[in-house]
């Protein structure tokens, strides 16, 4: 614990030079927090909200809402039926960067793309011609086409294929790639998640190689005048 503390402090000194912020991301990380529910909407919101709704952040996009704790979107009709999509409301952050984006998109590659949640997120932002779900894990790919059927999610495809791949065979088409690239899954630790190992620089090492690999592969594959996004739930600065 001493030396997992001795980290925390490391590596809040290079991700703030504000004490007070060094402290907040401590406590963060050490003290898990209840985490508010977040829906999607992919259908129109009905004229009446089923859920009790957070007050909206300013950067906050009109088709997503975020609830109240005590809230369990995934268990109402509604969510069956696919109208909506449950997710974090820290991947709609992250995601959000693609609300700058204001030139029509015709092919989007979600590059890492299981279980869905930011390819949809991208299909209801930019509203492509065609969208692209890569994954790479065979096991994760049942439940990223499971989403993008029970969405609707159309026009979409599902792939299951390395990076290295792609970047051979489609050099320069998509007008966006999406990098949700896997890593530690150190941000886990604050939503009371365990991810064993996060902190060890073997798994560090491990994942920032990976990740690489990925993105440079991923730039290969972007159209001229075309979009990288890249996002991870780790604060390693490897």
């Amino acid at each position: 614990m001493e030396k997992l503390s001795n980290f925390l402090l490391k590596l809040s000194r290079s991700l703030f030079a504000d004490t007070a912020e060094q402290e907040k991301f401590i406590h963060a990380v050490t003290n898990p927090q209840a985490f508010n529910p977040a829906i999607l909407w992919v259908q129109p919101k009905p004229t009446e909200n089923p859920f009790e709704i957070e007050i909206p952040v300013a950067w906050q996009p009109e088709f997503v809402d975020r609830l109240a704790l005590e809230s369990q979107p995934g268990k109402h009709s509604l969510h069956q039926a696919g109208h909506y999509y449950c997710l974090d409301f820290s991947s709609i952050f992250a995601a959000s960067t693609l609300l700058t984006i204001r030139q029509p998109i015709k092919l989007i590659l979600d590059l890492c793309a299981a279980p869905g949640g930011k390819s949809i997120f991208a299909w209801k932002t930019l509203n492509p011609e065609l969208l692209l779900c890569n994954e790479v894990i065979g096991k994760r790919m049942g439940m990223l086409i499971s989403n993008l059927r029970r969405c609707q999610i159309n026009p979409s495809a599902a792939a299951n294929v390395d990076s290295k791949i792609l970047a051979e065979k489609m050099p320069q088409t998509a007008n966006l790639v999406i990098v949700d690239a896997p890593c530690t899954g150190q941000s886990l630790l604050a939503k009371g998640d365990k991810a064993p190992g996060c902190f060890h620089n073997v798994t560090i090492n491990s994942n920032a190689n990976r990740q690489k690999r990925i993105l440079a592969n991923s730039a290969k594959i972007v159209a001229p005048q075309g979009y990288l996004a890249y996002m991870t739930c780790t604060y390693s600065t490897a």
